[in-house]
Protein backbone atom coordinates (compact mmCIF):
# COMPACT_ATOMS: atom_id res chain seq x y z
CA UNK A 1 0.00 0.00 0.00
CA UNK A 2 1.38 3.40 -1.00
CA UNK A 3 2.01 5.97 1.71
CA UNK A 4 2.65 9.70 2.07
CA UNK A 5 4.73 10.61 5.13
CA UNK A 6 3.85 13.88 6.86
CA UNK A 7 6.73 15.03 9.06
CA UNK A 8 5.29 17.08 11.90
CA UNK A 9 7.15 20.08 13.28
CA UNK A 10 4.42 20.83 15.83
CA UNK A 11 1.76 22.59 13.75
CA UNK A 12 -1.86 22.65 14.91
CA UNK A 13 -2.95 21.89 11.32
CA UNK A 14 -0.80 18.80 10.78
CA UNK A 15 -3.73 16.45 11.32
CA UNK A 16 -5.73 18.51 8.84
CA UNK A 17 -3.03 17.87 6.22
CA UNK A 18 -3.41 14.16 6.95
CA UNK A 19 -7.17 14.30 6.56
CA UNK A 20 -6.91 16.12 3.23
CA UNK A 21 -4.46 13.52 1.91
CA UNK A 22 -6.76 10.70 3.03
CA UNK A 23 -9.65 12.44 1.23
CA UNK A 24 -7.61 11.87 -1.94
CA UNK A 25 -7.96 8.11 -1.28
CA UNK A 26 -4.28 7.92 -0.36
CA UNK A 27 -2.92 6.52 2.89
CA UNK A 28 -0.67 8.78 4.94
CA UNK A 29 1.15 8.58 8.24
CA UNK A 30 2.01 11.49 10.54
CA UNK A 31 5.36 11.17 12.29
CA UNK A 32 7.57 13.47 14.40
CA UNK A 33 10.00 15.38 12.20
CA UNK A 34 12.96 13.31 13.44
CA UNK A 35 11.46 9.84 12.94
CA UNK A 36 11.40 9.40 9.18
CA UNK A 37 11.07 5.70 8.16
CA UNK A 38 14.02 5.49 5.77
CA UNK A 39 13.56 1.75 5.22
CA UNK A 40 9.83 1.82 4.39
CA UNK A 41 9.40 0.82 0.71
CA UNK A 42 5.77 2.00 0.60
CA UNK A 43 6.64 5.72 0.93
CA UNK A 44 6.00 7.69 -2.30
CA UNK A 45 6.29 11.28 -1.06
CA UNK A 46 6.89 13.56 1.92
CA UNK A 47 5.13 16.64 3.28
CA UNK A 48 6.83 18.93 5.81
CA UNK A 49 4.34 20.62 8.16
CA UNK A 50 4.22 24.03 9.78
CA UNK A 51 5.55 24.78 13.26
CA UNK A 52 5.02 27.18 16.19
CA UNK A 53 8.72 28.08 15.96
CA UNK A 54 10.66 30.32 13.61
CA UNK A 55 13.37 28.61 11.56
CA UNK A 56 16.01 30.87 13.14
CA UNK A 57 14.96 30.12 16.75
CA UNK A 58 17.48 28.25 18.88
CA UNK A 59 14.74 25.73 19.73
CA UNK A 60 13.62 25.30 16.11
CA UNK A 61 13.38 21.73 14.89
CA UNK A 62 15.97 20.86 12.25
CA UNK A 63 16.88 17.71 10.36
CA UNK A 64 19.11 16.57 7.52
CA UNK A 65 16.81 17.00 4.52
CA UNK A 66 19.09 15.71 1.75
CA UNK A 67 18.54 11.95 2.33
CA UNK A 68 14.79 12.61 1.93
CA UNK A 69 15.03 15.07 -0.98
CA UNK A 70 17.30 12.71 -2.94
CA UNK A 71 14.76 9.86 -2.77
CA UNK A 72 11.25 11.35 -2.68
CA UNK A 73 9.13 14.25 -3.92
CA UNK A 74 8.85 16.80 -1.08
CA UNK A 75 6.28 19.53 -0.35
CA UNK A 76 7.04 22.00 2.43
CA UNK A 77 4.12 23.91 3.95
CA UNK A 78 4.74 27.21 5.79
CA UNK A 79 7.58 26.36 8.24
CA UNK A 80 8.48 23.39 6.03
CA UNK A 81 8.92 25.74 3.06
CA UNK A 82 10.89 28.26 5.11
CA UNK A 83 13.13 25.51 6.54
CA UNK A 84 14.12 24.27 3.09
CA UNK A 85 14.67 27.80 1.79
CA UNK A 86 16.94 28.71 4.71
CA UNK A 87 18.78 25.37 4.77
CA UNK A 88 19.86 25.59 1.14
CA UNK A 89 20.98 29.21 1.00
CA UNK A 90 17.90 31.44 1.18
CA UNK A 91 16.91 33.75 4.00
CA UNK A 92 13.88 33.99 6.30
CA UNK A 93 13.09 37.06 8.39
CA UNK A 94 10.21 38.33 10.52
CA UNK A 95 7.46 39.83 8.38
CA UNK A 96 6.73 43.52 8.86
CA UNK A 97 3.34 42.45 10.17
CA UNK A 98 1.93 39.01 10.79
CA UNK A 99 0.55 37.59 7.55
CA UNK A 100 -2.70 35.99 8.63
CA UNK A 101 -5.94 35.36 6.78
CA UNK A 102 -7.13 35.29 3.20
CA UNK A 103 -4.83 36.29 0.35
CA UNK A 104 -4.89 35.87 -3.40
CA UNK A 105 -2.20 34.47 -5.67
CA UNK A 106 -1.81 37.43 -8.00
CA UNK A 107 0.83 35.64 -10.08
CA UNK A 108 0.99 31.87 -10.69
CA UNK A 109 3.26 29.85 -12.97
CA UNK A 110 0.50 27.66 -14.37
CA UNK A 111 3.00 25.57 -16.30
CA UNK A 112 4.29 24.22 -13.01
CA UNK A 113 2.75 20.82 -12.15
CA UNK A 114 1.98 21.93 -8.58
CA UNK A 115 -0.47 24.54 -9.92
CA UNK A 116 -2.12 22.50 -12.65
CA UNK A 117 -5.74 23.59 -13.22
CA UNK A 118 -5.44 26.58 -10.86
CA UNK A 119 -7.60 29.65 -11.42
CA UNK A 120 -6.25 33.17 -11.74
CA UNK A 121 -6.15 35.06 -8.45
CA UNK A 122 -6.85 31.86 -6.47
CA UNK A 123 -7.63 32.47 -2.78
CA UNK A 124 -5.26 30.97 -0.20
CA UNK A 125 -4.89 31.14 3.59
CA UNK A 126 -1.78 32.63 5.20
CA UNK A 127 -0.74 32.14 8.82
CA UNK A 128 2.87 33.07 9.56
CA UNK A 129 4.91 35.69 11.33
CA UNK A 130 8.03 35.11 9.19
CA UNK A 131 8.50 35.32 5.45
CA UNK A 132 11.05 34.13 2.89
CA UNK A 133 12.91 37.21 1.63
CA UNK A 134 15.37 35.37 -0.64
CA UNK A 135 15.33 31.88 -2.14
CA UNK A 136 18.46 29.88 -3.04
CA UNK A 137 19.89 30.36 -6.54
CA UNK A 138 18.78 26.85 -7.47
CA UNK A 139 15.14 27.62 -6.55
CA UNK A 140 12.57 29.37 -8.74
CA UNK A 141 9.54 31.42 -7.72
CA UNK A 142 6.24 29.92 -8.96
CA UNK A 143 3.58 32.04 -7.14
CA UNK A 144 3.22 35.40 -5.40
CA UNK A 145 0.62 37.47 -3.57
CA UNK A 146 0.61 41.26 -3.31
CA UNK A 147 2.60 41.07 -0.06
CA UNK A 148 4.40 37.71 -0.25
CA UNK A 149 6.88 37.52 -3.13
CA UNK A 150 7.76 33.86 -2.62
CA UNK A 151 4.32 32.43 -1.88
CA UNK A 152 5.51 29.23 -3.59
CA UNK A 153 8.75 27.95 -5.12
CA UNK A 154 10.32 24.87 -6.70
CA UNK A 155 13.87 23.62 -6.57
CA UNK A 156 14.77 23.69 -10.27
CA UNK A 157 15.32 20.19 -11.62
CA UNK A 158 14.13 18.47 -8.44
CA UNK A 159 10.71 17.36 -7.23
CA UNK A 160 10.88 19.76 -4.29
CA UNK A 161 8.28 22.46 -3.65
CA UNK A 162 7.48 24.92 -0.88
CA UNK A 163 4.36 27.01 -0.22
CA UNK A 164 4.02 29.67 2.46
CA UNK A 165 0.22 29.31 2.57
CA UNK A 166 -1.86 26.46 3.99
CA UNK A 167 -3.49 24.31 1.27
CA UNK A 168 -5.01 22.04 3.92
CA UNK A 169 -7.29 24.80 5.28
CA UNK A 170 -10.65 25.07 3.54
CA UNK A 171 -10.19 28.85 3.12
CA UNK A 172 -7.56 27.95 0.49
CA UNK A 173 -10.20 27.36 -2.16
CA UNK A 174 -8.01 25.20 -4.42
CA UNK A 175 -5.93 23.67 -1.64
CA UNK A 176 -7.27 20.19 -2.36
CA UNK A 177 -6.34 20.63 -6.03
CA UNK A 178 -2.77 21.52 -5.03
CA UNK A 179 -2.51 18.50 -2.77
CA UNK A 180 -3.99 16.30 -5.51
CA UNK A 181 -1.40 17.62 -7.96
CA UNK A 182 1.35 16.71 -5.51
CA UNK A 183 0.05 13.39 -4.17
CA UNK A 184 -1.44 11.93 -7.36
CA UNK A 185 0.39 13.53 -10.29
CA UNK A 186 3.83 14.21 -8.83
CA UNK A 187 4.15 11.32 -6.33
CA UNK A 188 2.19 8.84 -8.45
CA UNK A 189 -0.48 8.00 -5.89
CA UNK A 190 -2.81 5.25 -7.11
CA UNK A 191 -5.66 6.41 -4.84
CA UNK A 192 -6.34 2.90 -3.54
CA UNK A 193 -7.18 3.81 0.09
CA UNK A 194 -10.87 4.02 1.08
CA UNK A 195 -13.21 3.13 3.92
CA UNK A 196 -14.38 0.10 1.92
CA UNK A 197 -10.83 -1.17 1.37
CA UNK A 198 -10.05 -0.46 5.03
CA UNK A 199 -12.98 -2.58 6.22
CA UNK A 200 -12.06 -5.48 3.95
CA UNK A 201 -8.39 -5.44 4.97
CA UNK A 202 -9.04 -4.87 8.69
CA UNK A 203 -11.65 -7.62 8.99
CA UNK A 204 -9.14 -10.10 7.52
CA UNK A 205 -6.37 -8.83 9.84
CA UNK A 206 -8.60 -9.05 12.93
CA UNK A 207 -9.60 -12.62 12.15
CA UNK A 208 -5.95 -13.57 11.80
CA UNK A 209 -4.88 -11.61 14.90
CA UNK A 210 -7.62 -12.84 17.24
CA UNK A 211 -8.21 -16.35 15.92
CA UNK A 212 -10.60 -18.22 18.21
CA UNK A 213 -10.03 -15.95 21.23
CA UNK A 214 -12.69 -13.79 22.88
CA UNK A 215 -12.56 -9.99 23.10
CA UNK A 216 -13.92 -7.46 25.64
CA UNK A 217 -14.79 -3.93 24.55
CA UNK A 218 -15.98 -1.03 26.70
CA UNK A 219 -18.74 0.98 24.99
CA UNK A 220 -19.45 4.64 25.72
CA UNK A 221 -22.23 5.34 23.25
CA UNK A 222 -19.84 7.52 21.21
CA UNK A 223 -19.01 7.01 17.57
CA UNK A 224 -15.49 5.61 18.03
CA UNK A 225 -16.28 2.74 20.38
CA UNK A 226 -19.53 2.02 18.53
CA UNK A 227 -17.86 1.70 15.13
CA UNK A 228 -15.04 -0.37 16.66
CA UNK A 229 -17.66 -2.74 18.08
CA UNK A 230 -19.50 -3.10 14.76
CA UNK A 231 -16.22 -3.69 12.90
CA UNK A 232 -15.13 -6.35 15.39
CA UNK A 233 -18.57 -7.92 15.26
CA UNK A 234 -18.22 -8.19 11.47
CA UNK A 235 -14.86 -9.93 11.94
CA UNK A 236 -15.43 -12.27 14.90
CA UNK A 237 -19.16 -12.21 15.75
CA UNK A 238 -20.10 -13.69 19.14
CA UNK A 239 -16.47 -13.86 20.24
CA UNK A 240 -16.92 -10.16 21.11
CA UNK A 241 -18.55 -9.10 24.38
CA UNK A 242 -19.26 -5.40 24.93
CA UNK A 243 -19.75 -3.71 28.30
CA UNK A 244 -21.83 -0.52 28.55
CA UNK A 245 -21.78 1.09 32.02
CA UNK A 246 -24.46 3.56 33.10
CA UNK A 247 -23.05 5.83 35.82
CA UNK A 248 -26.38 7.64 36.07
CA UNK A 249 -25.15 10.81 34.39
CA UNK A 250 -25.80 10.02 30.75
CA UNK A 251 -28.26 12.05 28.69
CA UNK A 252 -31.99 11.46 29.08
CA UNK A 253 -32.95 7.85 28.24
CA UNK A 254 -29.51 7.35 26.69
CA UNK A 255 -28.74 4.08 28.45
CA UNK A 256 -31.97 2.54 27.20
CA UNK A 257 -31.81 4.02 23.70
CA UNK A 258 -28.16 3.20 23.04
CA UNK A 259 -28.57 -0.36 24.29
CA UNK A 260 -31.47 -0.73 21.87
CA UNK A 261 -29.32 0.61 19.02
CA UNK A 262 -26.55 -1.85 19.86
CA UNK A 263 -28.95 -4.77 20.00
CA UNK A 264 -30.37 -3.77 16.60
CA UNK A 265 -26.80 -3.81 15.24
CA UNK A 266 -26.45 -7.40 16.45
CA UNK A 267 -23.89 -6.66 19.16
CA UNK A 268 -23.45 -8.86 22.21
CA UNK A 269 -23.77 -6.21 24.94
CA UNK A 270 -23.88 -6.36 28.73
CA UNK A 271 -25.59 -3.25 30.11
CA UNK A 272 -24.62 -2.40 33.70
CA UNK A 273 -26.71 0.09 35.69
CA UNK A 274 -24.25 1.24 38.36
CA UNK A 275 -25.87 4.62 38.97
CA UNK A 276 -26.60 3.96 42.65
CA UNK A 277 -22.91 3.32 43.39
CA UNK A 278 -21.82 6.50 41.58
CA UNK A 279 -24.42 8.72 43.27
CA UNK A 280 -23.48 7.33 46.69
CA UNK A 281 -19.76 7.96 46.17
CA UNK A 282 -20.35 11.45 44.76
CA UNK A 283 -22.63 12.60 47.58
CA UNK A 284 -21.58 16.03 48.89
CA UNK A 285 -18.58 16.35 46.54
CA UNK A 286 -18.35 19.76 44.82
CA UNK A 287 -14.71 20.06 43.70
CA UNK A 288 -14.59 19.39 39.92
CA UNK A 289 -11.38 17.36 39.78
CA UNK A 290 -12.46 15.23 42.74
CA UNK A 291 -15.75 14.46 40.97
CA UNK A 292 -13.82 13.35 37.88
CA UNK A 293 -11.49 11.13 39.90
CA UNK A 294 -14.35 9.44 41.76
CA UNK A 295 -16.21 8.75 38.53
CA UNK A 296 -13.03 7.44 36.85
CA UNK A 297 -12.23 5.19 39.82
CA UNK A 298 -15.76 3.82 40.07
CA UNK A 299 -15.96 3.20 36.33
CA UNK A 300 -12.76 1.14 36.41
CA UNK A 301 -14.07 -0.87 39.37
CA UNK A 302 -17.39 -1.62 37.68
CA UNK A 303 -15.78 -2.41 34.34
CA UNK A 304 -13.14 -4.64 35.96
CA UNK A 305 -15.77 -6.63 37.82
CA UNK A 306 -17.65 -7.35 34.61
CA UNK A 307 -14.44 -8.07 32.70
CA UNK A 308 -13.28 -10.56 35.36
CA UNK A 309 -16.54 -12.45 35.08
CA UNK A 310 -16.11 -12.71 31.31
CA UNK A 311 -12.43 -13.72 31.55
CA UNK A 312 -13.17 -16.38 34.18
CA UNK A 313 -16.27 -17.76 32.47
CA UNK A 314 -16.22 -20.95 30.43
CA UNK A 315 -17.34 -20.40 26.84
CA UNK A 316 -17.46 -22.34 23.61
CA UNK A 317 -16.36 -19.09 21.92
CA UNK A 318 -12.79 -19.50 23.18
CA UNK A 319 -10.63 -17.97 25.90
CA UNK A 320 -10.81 -14.23 26.58
CA UNK A 321 -7.41 -12.73 25.72
CA UNK A 322 -8.11 -9.30 24.23
CA UNK A 323 -9.27 -5.85 25.35
CA UNK A 324 -10.53 -3.77 22.41
CA UNK A 325 -10.74 0.03 22.36
CA UNK A 326 -12.07 2.69 20.03
CA UNK A 327 -8.70 4.43 19.83
CA UNK A 328 -8.42 6.50 16.64
CA UNK A 329 -5.39 7.93 14.88
CA UNK A 330 -5.38 11.43 16.49
CA UNK A 331 -5.22 9.74 19.91
CA UNK A 332 -1.93 8.10 18.96
CA UNK A 333 -0.13 10.81 17.02
CA UNK A 334 3.02 11.77 18.84
CA UNK A 335 3.30 15.22 17.26
CA UNK A 336 2.38 17.55 20.11
CA UNK A 337 4.88 16.19 22.58
CA UNK A 338 7.80 17.19 20.33
CA UNK A 339 7.02 20.81 21.24
CA UNK A 340 6.98 20.09 24.95
CA UNK A 341 3.22 20.53 25.13
CA UNK A 342 0.94 18.01 26.79
CA UNK A 343 -0.58 15.56 24.36
CA UNK A 344 -4.10 14.26 24.91
CA UNK A 345 -3.80 11.20 27.11
CA UNK A 346 -4.44 7.84 25.48
CA UNK A 347 -8.01 6.92 26.43
CA UNK A 348 -7.38 3.45 27.80
CA UNK A 349 -10.09 2.04 30.03
CA UNK A 350 -7.25 2.10 32.53
CA UNK A 351 -6.42 0.16 35.63
CA UNK A 352 -7.19 -3.33 34.37
CA UNK A 353 -5.60 -5.84 36.74
CA UNK A 354 -2.41 -7.39 35.36
CA UNK A 355 -3.62 -10.89 36.23
CA UNK A 356 -6.21 -10.60 33.47
CA UNK A 357 -3.30 -10.66 31.03
CA UNK A 358 -5.31 -9.04 28.22
CA UNK A 359 -3.70 -7.87 24.99
CA UNK A 360 -4.77 -4.60 23.38
CA UNK A 361 -6.77 -4.54 20.14
CA UNK A 362 -7.34 -1.18 18.41
CA UNK A 363 -9.12 -1.75 15.07
CA UNK A 364 -9.56 1.98 14.30
CA UNK A 365 -6.04 3.08 15.20
CA UNK A 366 -5.24 4.37 11.68
CA UNK A 367 -8.46 6.35 11.11
CA UNK A 368 -9.37 10.00 11.55
CA UNK A 369 -12.79 10.87 12.98
CA UNK A 370 -14.37 11.57 9.59
CA UNK A 371 -13.09 8.23 8.30
CA UNK A 372 -14.55 6.47 11.33
CA UNK A 373 -17.92 7.98 10.45
CA UNK A 374 -17.63 6.82 6.83
CA UNK A 375 -16.89 3.29 8.02
CA UNK A 376 -19.92 3.46 10.33
CA UNK A 377 -22.15 4.54 7.45
CA UNK A 378 -20.85 1.68 5.33
CA UNK A 379 -22.17 -0.67 8.04
CA UNK A 380 -25.59 0.98 7.99
CA UNK A 381 -25.28 2.37 11.52
CA UNK A 382 -27.97 4.89 12.54
CA UNK A 383 -26.99 8.47 11.73
CA UNK A 384 -27.60 9.70 15.29
CA UNK A 385 -24.84 7.38 16.51
CA UNK A 386 -22.44 8.39 13.74
CA UNK A 387 -22.85 12.16 14.08
CA UNK A 388 -23.03 12.27 17.86
CA UNK A 389 -21.14 15.19 19.40
CA UNK A 390 -18.21 14.58 21.74
CA UNK A 391 -19.50 13.93 25.25
CA UNK A 392 -17.38 14.04 28.43
CA UNK A 393 -16.56 10.71 30.07
CA UNK A 394 -17.93 11.87 33.46
CA UNK A 395 -21.13 12.79 31.64
CA UNK A 396 -23.45 15.42 33.06
CA UNK A 397 -21.50 15.47 36.32
CA UNK A 398 -19.14 18.09 34.86
CA UNK A 399 -22.13 20.15 33.71
CA UNK A 400 -23.60 20.44 37.20
CA UNK A 401 -21.86 23.14 39.21
CA UNK A 402 -22.00 21.86 42.76
CA UNK A 403 -22.70 18.47 44.28
CA UNK A 404 -24.42 15.71 42.32
CA UNK A 405 -27.87 14.36 43.20
CA UNK A 406 -30.39 12.34 41.18
CA UNK A 407 -32.79 15.31 41.21
CA UNK A 408 -30.18 17.70 39.78
CA UNK A 409 -29.34 15.17 37.08
CA UNK A 410 -33.05 14.86 36.25
CA UNK A 411 -33.36 18.64 35.84
CA UNK A 412 -30.30 18.78 33.59
CA UNK A 413 -31.36 15.76 31.54
CA UNK A 414 -34.75 17.33 30.81
CA UNK A 415 -33.28 20.70 29.82
CA UNK A 416 -30.52 19.08 27.75
CA UNK A 417 -33.03 16.86 25.93
CA UNK A 418 -35.05 19.89 24.81
CA UNK A 419 -31.92 21.72 23.66
CA UNK A 420 -30.32 18.85 21.72
CA UNK A 421 -33.62 17.84 20.13
CA UNK A 422 -34.13 21.45 19.07
CA UNK A 423 -30.67 21.62 17.49
CA UNK A 424 -31.41 18.49 15.46
CA UNK A 425 -34.79 19.76 14.27
CA UNK A 426 -33.83 23.34 13.31
CA UNK A 427 -32.58 23.37 9.69
CA UNK A 428 -30.78 26.20 7.89
CA UNK A 429 -29.53 26.70 4.35
CA UNK A 430 -25.84 27.37 3.79
CA UNK A 431 -23.81 28.41 0.77
CA UNK A 432 -20.27 29.44 -0.10
CA UNK A 433 -17.54 28.96 2.52
CA UNK A 434 -20.04 28.03 5.24
CA UNK A 435 -21.32 25.14 3.13
CA UNK A 436 -17.77 24.06 2.23
CA UNK A 437 -16.76 24.04 5.90
CA UNK A 438 -19.69 21.82 6.89
CA UNK A 439 -19.16 19.43 3.97
CA UNK A 440 -15.42 19.26 4.71
CA UNK A 441 -16.30 18.09 8.23
CA UNK A 442 -18.02 15.04 6.73
CA UNK A 443 -21.65 16.09 7.23
CA UNK A 444 -23.86 14.27 4.68
CA UNK A 445 -25.73 16.88 2.64
CA UNK A 446 -26.67 17.36 -1.01
CA UNK A 447 -25.76 20.59 -2.77
CA UNK A 448 -28.68 22.08 -4.72
CA UNK A 449 -28.40 25.38 -6.56
CA UNK A 450 -25.26 26.16 -4.60
CA UNK A 451 -26.91 25.54 -1.21
CA UNK A 452 -27.10 22.77 1.36
CA UNK A 453 -29.70 22.33 4.11
CA UNK A 454 -28.42 20.99 7.42
CA UNK A 455 -29.46 21.05 11.05
CA UNK A 456 -27.85 23.33 13.61
CA UNK A 457 -26.65 20.16 15.35
CA UNK A 458 -24.57 19.19 12.31
CA UNK A 459 -23.04 22.68 12.06
CA UNK A 460 -21.49 22.70 15.53
CA UNK A 461 -18.78 20.68 17.25
CA UNK A 462 -20.35 20.23 20.67
CA UNK A 463 -23.39 21.41 22.62
CA UNK A 464 -24.91 20.93 26.03
CA UNK A 465 -26.62 22.55 29.00
CA UNK A 466 -24.97 23.55 32.28
CA UNK A 467 -26.94 23.58 35.54
CA UNK A 468 -25.90 26.27 38.03
CA UNK A 469 -27.17 24.18 40.90
CA UNK A 470 -25.75 26.39 43.66
CA UNK A 471 -27.44 29.50 42.30
CA UNK A 472 -31.13 30.40 42.43
CA UNK A 473 -32.80 33.36 40.78
CA UNK A 474 -36.16 35.04 41.26
CA UNK A 475 -38.79 34.60 38.58
CA UNK A 476 -42.51 34.91 38.00
CA UNK A 477 -44.69 32.14 36.60
CA UNK A 478 -48.39 32.93 36.41
CA UNK A 479 -49.18 34.93 39.54
CA UNK A 480 -46.55 33.17 41.62
CA UNK A 481 -43.00 34.07 42.52
CA UNK A 482 -40.40 31.38 41.77
CA UNK A 483 -36.93 30.88 43.18
CA UNK A 484 -35.24 28.25 41.00
CA UNK A 485 -32.03 27.48 39.13
CA UNK A 486 -30.64 29.09 35.99
CA UNK A 487 -29.18 26.97 33.21
CA UNK A 488 -26.63 27.99 30.57
CA UNK A 489 -26.76 26.74 26.99
CA UNK A 490 -23.38 26.01 25.42
CA UNK A 491 -22.60 25.45 21.72
CA UNK A 492 -19.20 25.75 20.04
CA UNK A 493 -17.67 25.36 16.60
CA UNK A 494 -14.23 23.78 16.28
CA UNK A 495 -12.08 21.46 14.18
CA UNK A 496 -9.98 19.82 16.89
CA UNK A 497 -11.29 21.07 20.30
CA UNK A 498 -7.93 22.76 20.98
CA UNK A 499 -9.59 26.07 20.14
CA UNK A 500 -13.32 26.75 19.83
CA UNK A 501 -15.63 29.65 19.03
CA UNK A 502 -19.10 30.08 20.49
CA UNK A 503 -21.73 29.23 17.89
CA UNK A 504 -23.86 32.16 16.75
CA UNK A 505 -27.22 30.40 16.99
CA UNK A 506 -30.32 32.13 15.57
CA UNK A 507 -32.24 34.31 18.02
CA UNK A 508 -35.56 32.67 17.17
CA UNK A 509 -34.10 29.27 17.98
CA UNK A 510 -32.70 30.46 21.32
CA UNK A 511 -36.03 32.09 22.20
CA UNK A 512 -37.97 28.91 21.44
CA UNK A 513 -35.62 26.66 23.41
CA UNK A 514 -35.56 29.05 26.38
CA UNK A 515 -39.34 29.21 26.49
CA UNK A 516 -39.72 25.43 26.26
CA UNK A 517 -37.16 24.73 28.99
CA UNK A 518 -38.70 27.22 31.43
CA UNK A 519 -42.24 25.95 30.76
CA UNK A 520 -41.47 22.22 30.89
CA UNK A 521 -38.51 21.69 33.22
CA UNK A 522 -39.43 21.92 36.88
CA UNK A 523 -36.61 23.58 38.81
CA UNK A 524 -35.48 26.02 36.06
CA UNK A 525 -36.72 29.60 35.67
CA UNK A 526 -33.90 31.27 33.71
CA UNK A 527 -31.93 30.36 30.57
CA UNK A 528 -28.63 32.00 29.57
CA UNK A 529 -26.39 31.49 26.51
CA UNK A 530 -22.63 31.15 26.96
CA UNK A 531 -20.75 33.37 24.47
CA UNK A 532 -17.23 32.51 25.66
CA UNK A 533 -14.61 31.13 23.25
CA UNK A 534 -11.71 28.77 24.00
CA UNK A 535 -9.31 30.22 25.01
CA UNK A 536 -9.74 31.83 27.49
CA UNK A 537 -12.73 29.69 28.54
CA UNK A 538 -12.90 25.89 28.13
CA UNK A 539 -15.66 24.04 26.30
CA UNK A 540 -16.90 22.39 29.49
CA UNK A 541 -17.52 24.48 32.60
CA UNK A 542 -15.78 21.97 34.86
Amino acid sequence: MQKIIILDFGSQTTQLIGRRVRELDTFCEILPYNKFPHDDPSVIGVILSGSPFSVYDEKAFKLDLMPIIERYPVLGICYGAQLMAQTFGGSVKPAGSREYGRANLQWIDKTNPLFKDFDDNSQVWMSHGDTIVNIPDSFQRIASTDSVQFAAYQWTGRKVWGVQFHPEVFHSLQGTQLLRNFVVDICGGKQDWSSASFVETTVAELRQQIGDDRVILGLSGGVDSSVAAVLLNRAIGRQLTCIFVDHGMLRKNEFRDVLHDYECLGLNVIGVDASEKFFTDLAGVTEPEQKRKIIGRDFVEVFNEQAKQIVNSQSSNGKCKWLAQGTIYPDRIESLNITGKTIKSHHNVGGLPKEMNLQLCEPLKWLFKDEVRRVGRSFGMPEHLITRHPFPGPGLAVRILGDITPEKVRILQDADDIYIRGLREYKTKLSGEEARRVLAAGVPADMKDGEIEVSLYDQIWQAGVVLLSEVCSVGVMGDERTYEHPVALRAVTSTDAMTADWAQLPYDFLAKVSNEIINKVKGVNRVCYDISSKPPATIEWE
